[in-house]
């Protein structure tokens, strides 16, 4: 017994183990029942949720629009988001920010810097050295960078879902452009971190729309591959993308759908803003040459005078999509001078042709990056606004071959609800249905070093390798590792972008650095040092391009192995209840599942990559020794010289064990699988087999960023404080204008209600002149002192003035509810009466409520009549301006305790089983139906001898007065337990007939 006490422990601890987890999980999801997702476009942007009974909302803002522009007005003691700062654009254009996403992870001399003050003038860009990147300028006292105004807006996305949801959210998923580089997301993600976002994933907005497709077409996937163009073409950019639908057969769920991004091609600035600047422009010489001669002044240098034109040129290109002409019409567009001309779509379409000309650009990119060509393509589908312009449809069409494009997706909203989709995926806190997304690389990546080579005997040069980390169009979350086998020492490699041919050369500049971070390493030498005695199985440098496409380099370790002689060990207990608690859970204590730690992480690593562009045998390890020409930039050849002398086990064991955590101690890096199936003893005696020994040491690393430096941690700080204080600085304006607002109501209602009859019939001449004085004060008050008070100082006047009118207004309140309540009194007092007036009624022998319980109903009635009565006439009595002895909170509580006594006495009358009726003394015997049983005859009574069949049963004999009553109330014992077996219930359709005993 106590063995099995012993083998039961582990279990325990391990059921222990595992409620703890679930626990710990289940606190975690407390604050976390609802996730978002923000779509963040150009110029609009949509926010959506996911929280329990809300399956993937769209959210509302405050004006219940579902689209909410991406615009912030900051002034020196208020900001404006949404509506409300694009309505600000007209009257501060300097302070109101639009479109500057367009400078996120950009520095000072990109070209789209350039392009961005071309197109918006007003805006005054800063300079910041440290970073070579540009910030707003709104006045000398306000400057904030891209990445606060984006971290601005986030947090105001969040509200707006947390004011929809009803309660707070903290996890997002937002979408960004295709295009994105890594400085460009790694802005984003800061700019989240400002805004308090967790972010579950960067998803691309052309994957984010793709899923939303395949979600809600789940049922058109089958394992045949269906290869869809979606053409998304929106405010700023263009992204056409090609993605293959199908089912694929997973570990977890079995067969699922699964979407694989196969082709991308993108244009960084064909989009509808481009078009609304072209008709601007056309609007502007229009308004010119209509005042030409007038000595007036260029319209384009009046800031608000070119943001009346823009918004015009945004309702002129939308109404153009479905008319051939429109008159565009601003009032007072400069200097009091209205503006009126005749556009028509033609006109629009010359401005903007060259434009048009570069919408089959994405799609033959896109063609080209997928290797594929039209006629696999099955249908080519529309997103964006700007695709509603009839001639980008005309030019697509044309572009594509196909009968026509697909408008069954709703092009505004399909990437939000991807993406929310994706975070209740990604979130713990719900459960939906599966589908695979295969994202894929845009840009290449690769790792570059240079080390020494002896070509000849004495001659050493420097040889530059190349190896490709994550290839185009490669997919993605992907973990990679490369080995260095030929250093002993610290040493130096660079991460670059690889091959960008395929852009064009504009495009080469706006991208921005190809180089991305150098990599400096410390403590090899000393790594070696440590163990002379071992074998060096290289340097690993361990990389992983996580769910949001961002590329992090996540350790350094330096690798070596021996042989060591095999020595069977004692369990210790941890390894034992760790045996268990897989065992518990389906695991087990096979070689593999001892070896493989990280066995998913594995086989990211060391598994060839689907869709990869890399040659055999580049995707699970790429190694030094894979040498190449110093020109070529190709991956190495699959095969290399000193791997192929090295046995197949000792290769699997370093797949095995590239894995183990650097913080495992020596003891514990040696192979599970010898301890997992101990040798026979005889063939233990004859040889004990050698093992491999591995240890790890991690290596220091120091990264040099060479694309866009992150900001400082100080920095990021400073920037999230900053952010916070104009949040909260916000939130105390809106208590301060609440507080206002209800102050200022309340005197002016209150000024009102004094010369209502109502209120002058319950107060005196005197109360009400010193009401009205202390209200006229607060009033001035309010005019003089209001704008400096501060939202304590409001609240106290407010309150002082309540306490004051209190009386006042719990007179007219109360005279308000007497008709109502005492009505329902009365009425609840009649029918009570009622009750207990048939209760009473009811025979003795039918009588369910006992005489205590109606006794009891009697006395509350009485109290209540009698209460009611003297409370109303002592009220009578009283003026109308002393107060109340009837109030209505007493009336409803004389209502309750009458109703808690009816509905006692109702509740036992529904519950209470009914009794059975006593036998009429003069009954006949009920005849047998026709089709009554053998069985049921066989009970009929058999008379006496000399009296015939037909003859009634002898009568019950005549009892005395006093004892009918007891003879009436006998068949009520019957129901107890001690009931005798003759009084069952007969069957249906029979009568009981008595028998001679019974009488």
């Amino acid at each position: 017994m106590a063995a099995t006490v012993r083998r039961q422990r582990p279990r325990r601890l391990a059921c222990w183990a595992l409620m703890a987890v679930l626990l710990a999980d289940l606190l975690a999801l407390s604050d976390t029942l609802a996730v978002m997702s923000v779509d963040l476009g150009s110029e609009s942007m949509k926010v959506a949720i996911v929280k329990p009974g809300v399956p993937m909302e769209i959210v509302l803002n405050k004006e219940s629009r579902r689209k909410t522009p991406v615009t912030v007005t900051l002034k020196e003691n208020e900001r404006f988001f949404g509506d409300s700062a694009a309505s600000m654009a007209i009257k501060n254009p300097k302070a109101t920010l639009r479109y500057f996403q367009h400078l996120l992870g950009k520095q000072e001399g990109n070209p789209h810097v350039a392009l961005y003050r071309a197109r918006f003038p007003e805006h005054e860009l800063g300079f910041d050295p440290q970073r070579q990147t540009v910030h707003f300028q709104i006045s000398p006292q306000l400057q904030f960078s891209p990445e606060e105004v984006l971290g601005m807006v986030l947090n105001y996305s969040r509200s707006l879902a947390e004011d929809f949801a009803e309660q707070p959210i903290k996890d997002a998923v937002i979408t960004v452009p295709a295009f994105f580089n890594q400085a460009e997301r790694r802005a984003v993600l800061q700019a989240a971190r400002m805004a308090g976002l967790k972010v579950l994933q960067l998803i691309n907005d052309n994957t984010a729309t793709a899923l939303s497709y395949g979600v809600f077409r789940r049922k058109d996937i089958n394992t045949t591959a269906q290869n869809v163009m979606f053409y998304d073409m929106g405010s700023g950019s263009t992204v056409c993308t090609i993605v293959t639908y199908q089912t694929v057969k997973t570990k977890e769920a079995g067969m699922q759908p699964q979407l694989q991004i196969r082709g991308v091609g993108f244009d960084r600035t064909l989009g509808g803003l481009e078009m609304e600047l072209r008709l601007r422009e056309h609007l502007a010489r229009l308004f010119n040459k209509q005042r030409k001669g007038q000595g007036a002044k260029d319209v384009r240098e009046n800031p608000r005078a070119m943001a009346k034109l823009l918004r015009e040129a945004n309702r002129l290109k939308t109404v153009l999509s479905a008319n051939a002409d429109h008159m565009a019409q601003i009032e007072g567009l400069m200097d009091d001078v209205d503006f009126k001309a005749k556009v028509t779509r033609a006109e629009f379409e010359e401005l903007c042709a060259d434009l048009f000309e570069r919408v089959p650009g994405p799609v033959q990119q896109a063609l080209h990056s997928a290797e594929m060509n039209l006629d696999e393509v099955e249908q080519v589908i529309l997103v964006g606004g700007a695709t509603r312009v009839p001639k980008v449809q005309e030019v697509l069409l044309k572009a594509v071959g196909k009968e026509e494009l697909g408008k069954n997706i709703n092009a505004d909203e399909a990437a939000a609800m991807g993406a929310v989709y994706q975070a209740a995926a990604l979130s713990k806190a719900f459960k939906v249905k599966p589908f695979v997304v295969r994202d894929a690389v845009i840009y290449p990546i690769l790792v570059e070093f240079t080390r020494e080579v002896e070509e000849e005997p004495g001659v050493r040069s420097l040889k530059h390798n190349k190896r490709v980390l994550f290839s185009r169009m490669g997919p993605y979350p992907q973990r990679k590792v490369i080995t260095f086998n030929r250093y002993n020492h610290d040493f130096n490699f660079h991460i670059n972008y690889g091959d960008l041919g395929f852009l064009g050369p504009e495009d080469l500049r706006v991208f921005g650095s190809q180089n991305l971070t150098t990599v400096k390493l410390k403590g090899v030498g000393e790594s070696f040092k440590k163990y002379p005695d071992y074998e060096s199985k290289g340097i690993k440098a361990h990389f992983n391009l996580d769910e949001s496409g961002v590329l992090s380099l996540i350790r350094v370790e330096s690798v070596f192995e021996t042989l060591v002689e095999d020595s069977p060990e004692e369990e210790s207990t941890l390894t034992k209840l760790g045996n268990t608690i897989s065992s518990l859970f389906g695991g087990g204590t096979t070689p593999d599942t001892k070896e493989n730690g990280t066995d998913t992480v594995q086989e990211e690593e060391e598994s060839p990559a689907e869709g990869s562009k890399d040659e055999p045998g580049e995707q699970a390890e790429l190694k030094e020794e894979a040498e190449a020409p110093v020109e070529d930039t190709s991956p190495p050849p699959p095969t290399e010289p000193k791997e192929a002398a090295v046995p197949e086990e000792e290769k699997a064991t370093e797949k095995e064990n590239e894995e183990k955590p650097e913080a495992q101690k020596p003891s514990e890096k040696k192979e599970a699988g010898s301890e997992a199936a101990p040798p026979a003893p005889e063939e233990e005696k004859k040889q004990k087999p050698a093992r491999k020994q591995r240890m790890v040491e991690e290596i220091g690393v120091e990264l040099v960023v060479l694309d866009l430096p992150d900001l400082p941690e100080d920095e990021l700080a400073h920037s999230v404080q900053k952010l916070q204080d104009l949040t909260s600085r916000d939130l105390e304006k809106q208590e301060r204008e609440k507080a206002a607002n209800s102050l200022e109501a309340f005197i002016f209602e209150t000024q009102d209600k004094l010369y209502q009859p109502e209120y002058q019939e319950v107060s005196t001449e005197e109360q009400r002149e010193e009401i009205s004085g202390k209200l006229g004060a607060a009033s001035a008050w309010l005019e003089d002192e209001g704008f400096g008070a501060t939202t304590v100082m409001l609240k106290e006047k407010l309150t002082e003035l309540r306490k004051l009118c209190h009386g006042l207004f719990f007179r007219v309140e109360e005279r308000k509810k007497w008709p109502e309540r005492l009505a329902a009194l009365d009425n609840l007092l009649n029918h009570s009466s009622m009750f207990l007036k048939g209760a009473r009624l009811i025979p003795e022998m039918e009588q369910i409520f006992t005489e205590v319980e109606m006794t009891t109903l009697e006395k509350v009635i009485n109290e209540t009549w009698a209460w009611k009565n003297a409370t109303v006439a002592e009220q009578a009595k009283l003026p109308a301006t002393e107060k109340p002895v009837l109030l209505s909170k007493d009336i409803e509580a004389k209502m309750m305790a009458l109703d808690r006594e009816v509905q006692y006495l109702l509740n036992k009358a529904k519950f209470t089983k009914p009794r059975p009726r006593p036998k009429d003394k003069n009954a006949t015997r009920a005849e047998p139906p026709l089709n009554a049983s053998a069985s049921d005859q066989a009970e009929k009574v058999i008379p006496p001898p000399g009296q015939p069949e037909d003859a009634k049963p002898i009568s019950e004999p005549e009892k005395e007065t006093a004892g009918s009553e007891q003879a009436d109330t006998e068949p009520l014992e019957l129901e107890g337990p001690g009931a005798e077996p003759e009084q069952k219930e007969q069957p249906t359709g029979q009568k009981r007939t008595l028998k001679n005993d019974e009488l």
